[in-house]
């Protein structure tokens, strides 16, 4: 069970924004992460609860910040109740997206853990739900991931597979690279990996069938019935 510490920084001027102290594992029916976020004084800033089901789509998730509330789940898309701090208004939320984001570096792992990609895929459209702290606030975003590399490094516990992705924001055209060891997020934009207890657990890999995990066999992106709950899937770009 990976446990570990990452660093949180402003993505424009790099100020610390505060710590993440993590631990996941794998289970039997998915992957489950939780956090536990504090600012750069050690004050406590909120936490998360994100579960995964054996194909990557979020079956529950839970975020806290600033006295703000998230329960969300894979329905039809994406659905989520937002609670405000005096806990007497909860508004309700639906998106035909295919999982959401977030500021925790768990929700990195959620989208490779979706879309499985490999080298030699093409680059894959996912659409997002993220919320933005302080307030959780939901925004719809649109990125292209690529996997760019895949390599083997050894380590006293046998080798060790860094994936390389390439994200593109398709609203901005901006590009950025995140690098992802099994489990655990090794680099990307204002996160850094400051500790780590034990080894990354291993990330399924892709079954061979080329293309991101989920994509239908002319590799549209379309789903041929509903045998996935009614949730849209990744798709291909030419």
């Amino acid at each position: 069970m990976p446990r570990g510490r990452y660093s949180l920084h402003d993505l424009h001027d790099h100020t610390p924004l505060g710590e993440e102290h993590f631990h996941c594992a794998p289970g039997p029916s998915g992957w489950r992460y939780v956090s536990q976020t504090t600012g750069p004084s050690g004050s406590h800033l909120g936490s998360v609860d994100l579960a995964l089901d054996e194909l990557g789509r979020p079956i529950r998730l839970e975020l806290h910040a600033a006295s703000w509330q998230i329960r969300g789940a894979a329905l039809d898309g994406v659905t989520w109740v937002r609670t405000d701090p005096t806990g007497t208004h909860a508004t309700e939320g639906n998106v035909r997206a295919h999982t959401f984001s977030g500021t925790s570096p768990a929700f990195l792992v959620a989208v490779a853990r979706l879309l499985r990609l490999t080298p030699d895929s093409p680059a894959t459209r996912v659409r997002l739900v993220t919320f933005t702290d302080p307030v959780l606030a939901p925004r719809t975003v649109d990125q292209s991931w690529s996997l760019l590399n895949s390599e083997a490094h050894a380590t006293d516990n046998g080798p060790l597979i860094v994936d390389e992705y390439q994200v593109n924001a398709l609203d901005t055209g901006e590009q950025h690279a995140v690098h992802i060891a099994g489990d655990v997020v090794l680099a990307a934009p204002g996160i850094e990996l400051e500790h780590l207890e034990s080894p990354p657990s291993a990330m399924p890999r892709p079954d061979g069938r080329g293309g991101g995990h989920g994509l239908d066999g002319d590799g549209d992106g379309d789903a041929d019935g509903d045998e996935d709950g009614g949730q849209s899937r990744p798709q291909a770009q030419d």
